[in-house]
């Protein structure tokens, strides 16, 4: 197969992600894909441009939730990505819940959610890239398989270029999908 050469840009694909803050006592959520795992440790990381207004509610409480939208919310998630909170109040476009810190309002329409402190904050450019602790983390009673979270009930959203799209099947184990190859040697 021959690679073609394209422009310069991140395609994805990445998760889709709600992320929450508390802005002038309101709840307020944005949608991104810039969000991921830092290290093995309890750790998340945001980047989020410098003049949005969930940045400064993030920067003034010190918190964020990051919620995972199941598929079946992908209107509710585009419009928190379309519109700005600093012209159209958007904490009535989900029901808020708080834990006992009640530090920023999680989603309780997202099959899962997290809870981070934020322990650092990296300028790049016109973006912030806030690193997280995860203080919490919550997932729906039947999106559990044996205890566990369970990706195909989650359901979350990707993001590629400008489309989103769910899962569909579980493809094979981390660190056992693998073997037939190692074994094959």
């Amino acid at each position: 197969m021959e690679k073609i050469k394209i422009q310069n840009r991140p395609f994805g694909p990445f998760p889709t992600m709600l992320v929450g803050a508390d802005v002038n006592g309101k709840p307020n959520y944005v949608t991104v894909g810039a969000c991921g795992v830092v290290s093995l440790k309890p750790m998340l990381y945001i980047s989020l441009k410098s003049t949005h207004y969930t940045t400064a509610g993030v920067k003034e409480n010190g918190y964020f939730s990051v919620n995972i939208p199941p598929a079946d919310l992908v209107e509710q998630t585009d419009y928190c990505g379309m519109v700005s909170g600093k012209r159209i109040d958007k904490s009535n476009v989900f029901v808020p819940f708080y834990d006992e810190l009640g530090k920023a309002p999680m989603i309780k329409e997202c099959t899962m959610n997290f809870l981070c402190k934020v322990v650092q904050v990296i300028p790049i450019d016109d973006f912030e890239m806030f690193l997280g602790e995860i203080v919490a983390v919550y997932v729906n009673e039947k999106c559990l398989t044996e205890g566990k979270p369970d990706p195909l009930k989650i359901n979350p959203m990707i993001m590629m270029g400008a489309s989103y799209y769910d899962l569909n099947q579980l493809l094979g184990n981390a660190f056992k999908a693998g073997l037939k190859i190692s074994e094959g040697k």
